[in-house]
């Protein structure tokens, strides 16, 4: 117990040290002001190019969403994740270690060059991440969460990162093994992240991008509209891809049937979901079922 203690206390004192590193040292290494400057770039596509051009630069719950964005990134390990994925981790692997497992890695990549080893990982995680998103919707009590995000009712960059505190840890409770089963040779994955994060915040941006014939690789707004459209001939939704729009194609689960420019957004009763922060991420734990 005292070993998990000293993680617990080296995870708050060390996410600390590193997000006043981020706030005071700009560079090109830092995810901050990466998030900061991809945020205003497609705010700044929103106001050039806007597809609905009813919605006002500060649409509705543009604040909200922001906040949602920063918290998510990073409040949200200040307060707890940090020391709590930390701990889960060092937990796992004493449970392995009863069983004589000290490395589950099963697959080495770090004799391929380092951009095979990035595209690996981005495929391997969105996959995962595509399957955990069909559960979001699919299971009862996980959809209570995820009703957060479907909760946007004017589409706009930031409602990207518009999500329940919940859903980092079931993404990455998932994620963890698979990845970790894979013995990459680079420490670095940046660059993934980065990737991944400015097709979100595109796929949610008020912005007419459909990527032409790459609409078979890419999510994109006008695809990813019809995942939060309101109405929709399926009960447990569609286009559930997160960077990546193949993977519904491959499992049936793709529904572009027109432009969605003018759809309605949220879901069954969503004009009557919690409208404040603190509502919206106590709701799952208190709705009465």
């Amino acid at each position: 117990m005292q070993e998990y203690g000293k993680i617990i206390i080296d995870a708050y004192t060390g996410y600390w040290n590193y997000l006043i590193h981020e706030l005071l040292h700009p560079s090109w290494n830092n995810y901050f002001y990466w998030l900061l400057g991809l945020s205003l770039a497609c705010w700044l596509l929103e106001l050039l190019f806007p597809w609905r051009t009813y919605q006002g630069a500060i649409r509705k719950d543009f604040w909200l969403d922001g906040f949602y964005m920063f918290f998510n990134f990073f409040l949200f390990s200040l307060i707890g994740y940090n020391a709590l994925s930390m701990v889960a981790v060092e937990a796992f692997n004493d449970f392995l270690a009863v069983f004589g497992i000290t490395n589950i890695v099963a697959i080495r990549v770090h004799n391929l060059p380092v951009w095979a080893q990035l595209l690996i990982l981005l495929v391997v995680k969105d996959f995962i991440d595509f399957n955990v998103h069909r559960l979001l919707h699919r299971v009862p009590w996980l959809w209570e969460f995820h009703k957060v995000h479907h909760s946007v009712e004017e589409m706009g960059f930031a409602a990207h990162l518009r999500y329940h505190w919940m859903e980092t840890i079931v993404y990455r409770t998932f994620e963890y093994i698979p990845l970790a089963m894979i013995g990459f040779g680079i420490n670095d994955f940046l660059i993934v992240h980065i990737f991944a994060l400015a097709i979100g915040h595109l796929n949610h941006s008020n912005i007419p991008l459909s990527w032409g014939p790459l609409r078979y690789v890419l999510n994109s707004p006008a695809m990813h509209i019809w995942h939060h459209a309101k109405y929709i001939p399926t009960k447990y939704g569609v286009n559930f891809g997160l960077t990546f729009s193949f993977w519904d194609y491959l499992f049936g689960t793709v529904y572009w049937p027109r432009s969605g420019r003018d759809e309605p957004l949220g879901f069954e009763d969503s004009e009557k979901f919690p409208k404040t922060f603190f509502e919206q991420v106590v709701y799952p734990f208190i709705k009465k079922r």
